[in-house]
C-alpha cells in the first residue's frame, strides 16, 4: 500500500463516517436516573443528587476505548527522510467529559535517502526501526456546547511521554544485512567536527548496542468521527521529540540540530464495556444534556407551583370566577359562585337548613324554613355537632427513587440495595405514610409473573433488611411502564400488602 492509496482509504472511511453521523438521530447518551451506570462507591453522593439533597450527579461509569491505527511515518534530521509506515494499539479511558488518558504501543518504520548534497558530504541510507510505549494525556476540545447535544466529532490534542526502543540501519559497505543494509552501532558523539561519522561499528564510536532506549515528548492533534455508539473513524498527527536533543535517528549528526517523528494515522476506535452498565466513553457525552433536557422537560427541579389570580380564595381563577368576593370558607360551583342547595337564596356556608322543602319557604335570613323541625332531626343534629371529626394525618413523604432491576431478573444488585437503604431512612423517618410498591409489566403472563417477582423482591428487602413493617407496604404490580423498574409511592391509604403470584408456573429460578 502506497501514500495514495492510504489517503483514497481515509477520504472513503470518512465519507461513510459522516453519511451516517447526518442520519443518526439525537441521543442524550445517559440517563441520570439510571442508578444501573453509577458505581458502588458513588451511590451515596447519587441517592443525596436523586433526593435533591444535593446538587450533582455522580459520574457514571464509561467505557474503554480500544485504538488501532495504520499511518505513515517520517523522521525530519539531518538526512532526507522518506515516509515508512507504523502502526499502533492502544487503550483509552475518560477522566471526565473532557480530560482522558491514552496508553500505546506504536511500532515504526522510517527511511531516508541523502539528496544530492548529502550523498556529497558522505549522508548515506538508512532504515529506523522503533518500538515506542507512551502515556498521553487527551483533551477533548468540542465536547461540551450550548447548542447541541452529544457530539458526533471528537476533536482533541494531546501531549505525552513515550518510551522508545530505537535500531538503525544504515547502507554501505559491507552490508551484511539484507538489502546492502549494516547495523549502526555509533550512538556516540562522532570523531569528526562536520558532524560525519567517521566509524560505524568499530572500536572509534563510544557505544556498542544495536537498540537504544530514548525518552520522547510527544505532541499532536486528531479528530475522530461517530459511526455507532460501539465505533468510530479517526485521523491523527503525532510528533515525538528525543528529551535530551537526540541526532541520531537517521544514524547521521549534522550541526546541531536534533531528529524527531511524524506520525500520521487512520484509527479504527472500538468502544469496549457492557451497554447496560456502562455509557459510551465521557468525550461523547455533552455535560450539558442534563441541564438542558430539565428546562426543556423538568423531571427533577424541584418547581414552585403555579399561582393564578384568586381574589376571593374560592379555587376558581378571576379570569373565570362569576362571584369575585365569595365570602371566605363557602364552597362554590364550577363559575365560583356560592352554592346553593335547596335554592332558597341562602349559600350553602350560611345555610343552617341546607335542603329546606318548598312548601317551607319562605325562608329566614339562616335558610331555615317555616316548618318545625322534627324531633328526630334535631336529636341527630345536636349529636353530629358533639361528634370529634377524625382526620387522617396527611403524608408528606415526597419522591421516592425508583428501584432498576436487569434484564429478565429479579435479583436486586448492589446498586438497587443501596437506593432502598437510602429509601428506608426516609420511610422510617415518615411514620404517617404507607408505601404503594408498584411494579410495571403487562404485556404477557411472563411480564406480569416477573413483575410480582421484583416488587416481591424489594418488599422483602424492606421488611427482612431494613426493618419496615410489611402492614405499611402496598403490593402493585402488572402496571403500564418500564417492565425493568419498580417505584415507591408515598400514600395514606391501605390495600393489600401481598397477592398471589399470578403465574407460578412462569417464575424465574
Amino acid at each position: 500500500m502506497n501514500i495514495k492509496k492510504l489517503i483514497q482509504l481515509s477520504v472513503c472511511l470518512l465519507m461513510v463516517a459522516t453519511i451516517h453521523a447526518q442520519t443518526t438521530t439525537t441521543n442524550w447518551g445517559w440517563d441520570w436516573a439510571d442508578t444501573s451506570k453509577i458505581p458502588a462507591s458513588s451511590m451515596p453522593q447519587h441517592q443525596e443528587f436523586l433526593n435533591n439533597q444535593y446538587i450533582y450527579p455522580a459520574k457514571p461509569r464509561n467505557m474503554w476505548e480500544l485504538g488501532i491505527g495504520l499511518g505513515i511515518v517520517k523522521i525530519e534530521g539531518d538526512v532526507k527522510g522518506k515516509a515508512g509506515f507504523g502502526g499502533s494499539v492502544s487503550f483509552r479511558k475518560a477522566i471526565n467529559n473532557t480530560w482522558s488518558i491514552r496508553m500505546g504501543l506504536t511500532g515504526l518504520l522510517p527511511t531516508g535517502d541523502p539528496s544530492a548534497y548529502g550523498v556529497a558530504i558522505g549522508q548515506v541510507s538508512y532504515k529506523n526501526y522503533t518500538h515506542q510505549l507512551s502515556v498521553d494525556a487527551i483533551y477533548s476540545l468540542n465536547a461540551a456546547s450550548h447548542y447541541r447535544g452529544n457530539p458526533k466529532t471528537n476533536i482533541y490534542l494531546l501531549a505525552g511521554w513515550g518510551l522508545n526502543g530505537v535500531r538503525v540501519l544504515y547502507k554501505g559497505a559491507p552490508g551484511a544485512q539484507p538489502g546492502g543494509y549494516n547495523v549502526f552501532y555509533g550512538i556516540g558523539w562522532p570523531n569528526s567536527q562536520a558532524g560525519i561519522i567517521t566509524s560505524f561499528g568499530g572500536a572509534n564510536i563510544n557505544n556498542s548496542h544495536a537498540w537504544r532506549l530514548i525518552n520522547t515528548l510527544n505532541t499532536g492533534l486528531g479528530i475522530a468521527f461517530k459511526v455507532s455508539p460501539r465505533f468510530n473513524i479517526g485521523l491523527e498527527h503525532k510528533f515525538s521529540f528525543p528529551v535530551y536533543g537526540y541526532d541520531f535517528l537517521d544514524g547521521w549528526r549534522g550541526g546541531n540540530s536534533n531528529d524527531f517523528y511524524g506520525f500520521s494515522s487512520v484509527r479504527l476506535n472500538f468502544n469496549l464495556g457492557n451497554a447496560s452498565r456502562r455509557v459510551e466513553p465521557l468525550w461523547w457525552l455533552n455535560p450539558y444534556n442534563y441541564i438542558y433536557s430539565e428546562l426543556n422537560v423538568p423531571r427533577h427541579m424541584k418547581l414552585p407551583k403555579v399561582v393564578l389570580p384568586d381574589s376571593d380564595g374560592d379555587g376558581v381563577t378571576d379570569q373565570f370566577d362569576l362571584e369575585p368576593n365569595t365570602p371566605k370558607g363557602c364552597p362554590v360551583d364550577t363559575h365560583g359562585v356560592s352554592k346553593d342547595t335547596d335554592g332558597d337564596g341562602v349559600p350553602d356556608c350560611r345555610d343552617k337548613e341546607i335542603l329546606t322543602p318548598l312548601k317551607c319557604f319562605p325562608v329566614n335570613a339562616d335558610g331555615v324554613g317555616t316548618c318545625p323541625e322534627p324531633a328526630c332531626c334535631k336529636e341527630l343534629r345536636d349529636m353530629l355537632a358533639q361528634r370529634p371529626i377524625e382526620t387522617t394525618p396527611a403524608c408528606t413523604i415526597g419522591s421516592l427513587p425508583s428501584v432498576q432491576f436487569s434484564k429478565n431478573s429479579a435479583r436486586l444488585t448492589r446498586a438497587a440495595e443501596s437506593v432502598l437503604a437510602g429509601a428506608a431512612a426516609t420511610i422510617k423517618a415518615n411514620p404517617n405514610c404507607n408505601i404503594r410498591v408498584i411494579g410495571y409489566g403487562a404485556s404477557s403472563k411472563a411480564a406480569q409473573q416477573m413483575s410480582w417477582e421484583r416488587v416481591n423482591a424489594v418488599i422483602k428487602y424492606l421488611t427482612e433488611k431494613q426493618g419496615i413493617s410489611e402492614s405499611r407496604l402496598l403490593f402493585q404490580y402488572g402496571q403500564d411502564g418500564d417492565a425493568n423498574t419498580v417505584d415507591l409511592q408515598g400514600t395514606t391509604e391501605t390495600g393489600p400488602t401481598m397477592v398471589p403470584a399470578p403465574h407460578p408456573n412462569l417464575r424465574k429460578g
